[in-house]
């Protein structure tokens, strides 16, 4: 997922927290929040110490919460800006626990139409 894809700075982060809607499920928060300006969307990711000790543990996370957004980009809506926070409970999640969590706190938050096929036959 390229750069312009990513809510990168502080004061965009505090925008989409203060402002935004939040919806959470056991593994992920999502907050985000409509931008008409936007050309297509875009996401912040967090993972928090409490998730992982170790920067292996947070990085994998985060790599795998990239890999589901970046297989589903064409169904997610545009002009909005959206942040993903893993909870602990995604600390020892495996790549399709991930993905089946992310893509219900997604489509929970209205920011995609619906979970695709692959996910329900799991």
């Amino acid at each position: 997922m390229r750069k312009s894809y990513r809510v990168k700075t502080e004061n965009d982060f505090q925008t989409v927290f203060k402002s935004g809607n939040s919806i959470a499920n056991r593994a992920f928060v999502i907050y985000q929040l409509e931008k008409p300006e936007n050309e297509h969307f875009r996401v912040g990711i967090s993972v928090g110490k409490k998730v992982g000790h170790t920067a292996v543990v947070r990085n994998r996370l985060k790599r795998y919460i990239r890999a589901v957004l970046t297989e589903n980009k064409p169904l997610i809506k545009p002009h909005i800006d959206f942040l993903v926070i893993a909870r602990p409970y995604a600390r020892n999640f495996r790549w399709d626990d991930v993905r089946k969590n992310l893509l219900h706190a997604l489509f929970l938050a209205n920011i995609i139409e619906e979970i695709p096929n692959k996910v329900e036959e799991d």
